[in-house]
């Protein structure tokens, strides 16, 4: 393993060199000569996902961060400006994109964290089927590299689900220690985090360069940044003016650029779909757009997160897609494209696959479920929302005489006497309930809440049940985290709550 000298060296002088700036790719200097057809093959994968990069933060959905390379995929493919993520907390989200369910029906409600030698291993549920192992029964080869987060223990492992080889970190940069491997061994205990996207990147460029153009492959690359505490390499470190958060967030835009110039530096950019995205919402730094809540909150804030997606020759350049989509829907649009199987298991999202061929409108698919990260060991159910309609039922209670553990101050929800409605379509912000001009869709959407919550795990249930007896005070205006019903009202009641 080369030394911190030695890497700095090499990305003077290497490939992790290139200049920062957007790529071009050859034979399509402008987005609008680009022809678009029927895929020659299947095609190669490339998915990246940040850690709690925002929704307003890519220069492409109103940034001032720089992120040329980013804009260059937007120019060069789809934007979406209704994506969201499975749930608004790390491992529960790439679960739902590895698995195509909700993280409650797969073990994975929250975030996995370290666990000391002797304690109980957690990780999504061994009995589910990966995006990766359909991949691999596919025939393709595959690889993860950067943060995992989806159990530490060797069963757990990306080399255990389907991937061939891993190189990367088993959970998020602020965990500690922070170990960094390749498959299961361990090569340093309490890795550099200011190194961690460059390394990422060497290892990705590495990998493409290493392909035959005759046998597909799958790259997952889930980037350990910008999540806090955000880092970037010396090359970065206050380059952009906007902080560690700026700095991170362009060091990660360099990795895509360095990647795509791999690919068409290999000829495989026309065989190749290459997608980015966010597991969620920003935490503390970061810009939601103009939404409200941030990671950890059910408000679009926490949820809606940029996605762009492009494939040279397939897919129409420079779109923008208003089309509602979700991270759940990876799985099941992945196996349409790409020829795989699809798992026994009954999958929560749907085959987007002609949204991203170009063909707009409405998808098909039940209503989704919006469950809370605070509290409950996040099993609380939120919202539910059906195209642009978005039904609250539930929200969080601040305060510590509300908290379900003072220790770790983790919160609790409160069932709403007065549900609130809200029309995405007209107020993404979620700034004006509508209910009661819309008596119809809230008695709607609450009766397929109801239809759908049996289908949950037992203890998925219970929580349910026993939410819905934990009624928030009758005088909550509408927007107000609630307080239980009679309590006293403290002096914090009525905050807006953005959550973090």
């Amino acid at each position: 393993m080369m030394d911190r000298r030695k890497f700095i060296a090499l990305m003077s002088s290497g490939v992790a060199a290139a200049p920062v700036g957007s790529f071009a790719l050859a034979g399509h200097e402008g987005a609008s000569v680009a022809k678009v057809g029927a895929p020659r093959r299947r095609p190669n994968v490339i998915f990246m996902i940040c850690d709690d990069l925002g929704y307003g933060d890519p220069g492409c959905y109103g940034s001032k961060l720089p992120t040329p390379n980013l804009d260059s995929m937007a120019a060069h493919g789809l934007r979406f400006t209704h994506f969201n993520a499975g749930h608004p907390i790390c491992s529960a989200s790439r679960s739902a994109v590895m698995t195509g369910r909700y993280g409650q029906r797969t073990g994975t409600t929250g975030a996995f964290g370290p666990f000391t030698p002797g304690a109980a291993a957690e990780g999504t549920s061994l009995d589910e089927t990966f995006l990766s192992n359909l991949f691999h029964d596919a025939g393709y080869r595959s690889k993860a590299i950067g943060k995992w987060h989806l159990g530490q223990a060797k069963e757990y492992l990306p080399t255990s689900r389907g991937f061939d080889s891993f190189y990367g970190v088993p959970y998020s940069d602020d965990m500690n220690p922070l170990p960094l491997m390749r498959d299961t061994t361990i090569l340093e205990q309490n890795t550099d985090r200011d190194l961690l996207t460059p390394r990422y990147t060497e290892e990705a460029v590495k990998y493409i360069g290493e392909q035959d153009g005759e046998h597909p492959f799958f790259l997952y690359l889930g980037f350990s940044y910008p999540h806090d505490p955000a880092r970037a390499s010396q090359r970065f470190r206050g380059k952009t003016g906007l902080g560690d958060y700026g700095d991170a967030v362009a060091e990660i835009d360099w990795s895509v650029g360095e990647i795509v110039r791999a690919v068409e530096q290999k000829g495989l950019s026309g065989d190749t779909l290459i997608c980015f995205t966010s597991d969620h919402g920003p935490w503390y730094q970061g810009s939601p757009g103009l939404l409200r809540g941030r990671k950890a909150s059910t408000f679009e804030g926490g949820f809606r997160v940029p996605f762009l997606a492009m494939w040279p020759g397939v897919i129409a350049p420079d779109k923008v897609v208003e089309t509602w989509c979700s991270n759940l829907d990876m799985l099941p649009t992945m196996a349409s494209l790409c020829g795989l199987g699809l798992p026994q298991k009954p999958l929560d999202g749907v085959d987007v696959s002609k949204v991203l061929l170009g063909h707009e409108g409405a998808v098909e698919r039940k209503p989704l479920i919006y469950f809370s990260a605070m509290g409950n060991g996040g099993l609380d159910v939120h919202c539910i929302r059906k195209e642009s309609w978005k039904l609250r039922v539930a929200q969080g209670v601040k305060g510590e005489i509300y908290i379900n553990d003072r220790t770790t101050g983790a919160r609790g929800s409160a069932w709403l006497q007065h549900p609130e409605l809200y029309d995405l379509s007209r107020d993404p912000a979620e700034s004006y309930d509508v209910a009661k001009f819309h008596p119809e869709l809230v008695t709607e959407l609450m009766g397929e809440l109801e239809a759908q919550m049996p289908s949950f795990p037992p203890h998925v249930v219970e929580a349910y049940a026993k939410l819905k007896q934990n009624k928030g005070d009758i005088t909550t205006p509408p927007g107000a985290s609630p307080r239980p019903f009679g309590a006293p009202v403290p002096d914090w009641a009525w905050e807006p709550d953005n959550l973090r």
